[in-house]
């Protein structure tokens, strides 16, 4: 397997649902319910949205002016492929325990990053996960994959 640990370099919500993610400086983790404040937060299986920040970073080079939260994502982490985690990993940040329930995800309608470049990475690249403990997590947080032995 990859690194083990990641740092998050940002943290994104949105207030309503489809509308773009906004940035903010820290946010509150409510186990079994997601990410304090965000629109998709809630009792589903989707609770929190993580993306890697190289694969922004690739996209970007593709000439696509996005910016962190345009995919929907809640949490940009440097140093993991999420969609090469299986269902059931376990990421933890301090107090803060996340369970990977869904890798990527259909698109029913297109976002305007598809729009406008005809690709968006969020549908391959991203994966959900639940809250499985709560707690305040921010950006410069490291997140740390836990060994399955750990899960149990």
């Amino acid at each position: 397997m990859g690194e083990t640990t990641g740092i998050i370099r940002a943290v994104c919500i949105s207030e309503k649902k489809g509308t773009g993610k906004h940035e903010v400086p820290k946010a509150v983790l409510k186990e079994s319910w997601g990410i304090a404040g965000d629109a998709h937060a809630g009792s589903w299986h989707r609770q929190v949205s993580l993306l890697g920040l190289q694969q922004i970073e690739a996209f970007r080079e593709r000439g696509a002016a996005v910016s962190f939260g345009d995919f929907g994502e809640n949490l940009v982490v440097d140093g993991f492929r999420f969609r090469e985690l299986p269902v059931g990993t376990r990421l933890q940040s301090g107090e803060v325990l996340l369970e990977i329930t869904q890798i990527g995800k259909e698109c029913h309608s297109h976002c305007e990053i598809y729009k406008a470049m005809g690709d968006c990475i969020m549908p391959r690249e991203g994966v959900f996960a639940r809250v499985l403990r709560g707690g305040e997590i921010k950006p410069g947080d490291e997140l740390r994959l836990l060994p399955a032995e750990e899960t149990e």
